[in-house]
């Protein structure tokens, strides 16, 4: 049955971690791309946590994978433990073992246990993956391999097969590593009698090296990054490029649009590298066009991190709301809301020689071009005390005396700091009584 013809049947795809590790970007990947594909096709997407290894099973991953799909607004339909099915893995074990399709070994590693293994037919397994094609295996070489520890224990293959069966799973969206798995699973589907899946494997996400992406490359936890201060929306985007393309050159989309384009033929067979300078920009896209009230309550928490030290209080939001208007246009992060900023809220602390600019040396220079600049200033209205109004009043000075002269102890006298946004946006943001403060604060210092 090909992915045209299972259409006619309600499709229903999967996402199955284990809860032994946080919610990497490999898995998060692997549930969007089973998201989308139920979600195009009117069906439905199952999580299922396979916690049956309850030594390594712990709830804080449980609770971070779940924590990290809700974040990327990856929503299932149902939702299944394994460790709550042991009733349903014990009829299939006992059935298996009285068709004669497994058996009892006794293992003589160490001291002796029994273990319940499954008779190989010793066929060839064929199958269709919708990505990679025909693949074959000869499935003499795996040999009559272990299912279950006993007959209330199952193990991976077993379990996996008769959940996705009972679950009335369609399609297995999965990482090209467990290709490997499935000439075992089809082994005990047909001894089950279940109904064939339909698979697709797809590529792994790798690092700048072409390796399988890891720690050593810098990958964190969706959580992490979520913490690093990227968007859902941008992370998603980026996740579902990963291996995918729409076959044209958009580059922007949101979840509704990945929806309707996302296709299984369109994966690539080759590795997928993940860029974080490609995950910065896209995330640098999104905050560009967000709404700023929205932008703004995103940022509070690392401005208010940022800010501790200082008198920061949330009933600030307008000028905060400024700032983050300004520096907008450079933040590929939440998290770079922050920065130097603290001149916005404190008088800024500085060096005398600090005001000069470059190479100049001559401090009375350097304070006649400051009182010019609040000559210029006084008269303006505080009601029209726009950046641009500022630049106009100072711009043909600056121009004539050499505008790093003039601008660069301007913008010293405002932050007292070498890098920051121009100082006419700057003074808005402070407004004229406080702007007209710190050039007099200047001056005094020279």
């Amino acid at each position: 049955m090909n992915e045209l013809t299972q259409k006619n049947k309600e499709i229903r795809t999967r996402f199955a971690p284990s809860p032994t590790g946080v919610l990497h970007v490999g898995g998060a990947r692997t549930a969007l791309f089973n998201y989308l594909f139920a979600r195009q096709n009117g069906g439905e997407f199952v999580l299922r946590i396979e916690d049956t290894d309850k030594e390594r099973s712990k709830k804080e991953y449980e609770d971070d994978i779940l924590n990290g799909l809700k974040w990327l607004g990856i929503e299932w339909d149902e939702f299944y433990r394994q460790s709550e099915r042991g009733e349903i893995y014990k009829k299939y074990i006992q059935k298996l073992l009285s068709d004669g399709k497994a058996f009892i070994s006794e293992e003589k590693e160490g001291k002796s246990k029994s273990v319940i293994r499954f008779k190989n037919p010793n066929t060839k397994v064929k199958f269709n993956d919708e990505i990679r094609g025909e693949i074959e295996f000869d499935t003499a070489e795996l040999g009559d391999f272990v299912i279950a520890k006993d007959e209330e224990t199952p193990l991976y293959h077993l379990a996996v097969v008769v959940d996705d069966f009972e679950i009335g799973i369609t399609h297995i969206i999965r990482g090209e590593d467990h290709i490997s798995n499935t000439p075992r699973q089809i082994l005990i589907q047909d001894a089950i009698g279940a109904s064939r899946p339909i698979y697709a494997h797809i590529p792994l996400i790798l690092g700048a090296d072409r390796s399988k992406l890891s720690k050593r490359h810098g990958a964190a936890s969706v959580n992490e990054y979520r913490e690093k201060g990227y968007l859902p929306e941008a992370f998603v985007n980026f996740m579902a490029f990963l291996g995918w393309n729409p076959g044209d050159e958009r580059e922007i989309f949101s979840m509704d649009e990945l929806i309707k384009e996302f296709s299984l033929k369109k994966i690539q067979k080759g590795g997928a590298v993940f860029n974080t300078d490609r995950l910065n920009w896209l995330n640098s896209q999104y905050i560009k066009k967000m709404d700023i009230d929205r932008l703004t309550e995103l940022c509070l928490p690392y401005l208010s991190r940022q800010l501790s030290a200082v008198s920061f209080q949330e009933d600030q939001k307008e000028k905060i709301k400024k700032i983050i208007e300004i520096k907008r246009e450079r933040m590929n992060t939440l998290a770079e809301a922050g920065g130097e900023i603290e001149y916005f809220f404190e008088q800024p602390k500085y060096e005398k020689e600090k005001l000069l600019w470059k190479k100049e040396k001559d401090l009375t220079a350097t304070k006649k071009h400051l009182e010019e600049i609040l000559k210029l200033l006084k008269p303006l209205d505080e009601t029209v005390f726009s950046g641009e109004e500022v630049k106009k009043m100072i711009w043909d000075y600056a121009e004539e005396q050499g505008r790093g002269n003039v601008l660069w102890p301007f913008r010293m006298a405002l932050t007292g700091v070498d890098k920051s946004p121009d100082p006419f946006s700057v003074a808005e943001i402070l407004g004229k009584k406080e702007t007209i403060n710190r050039l007099q604060n200047a001056i005094n210092k020279l």
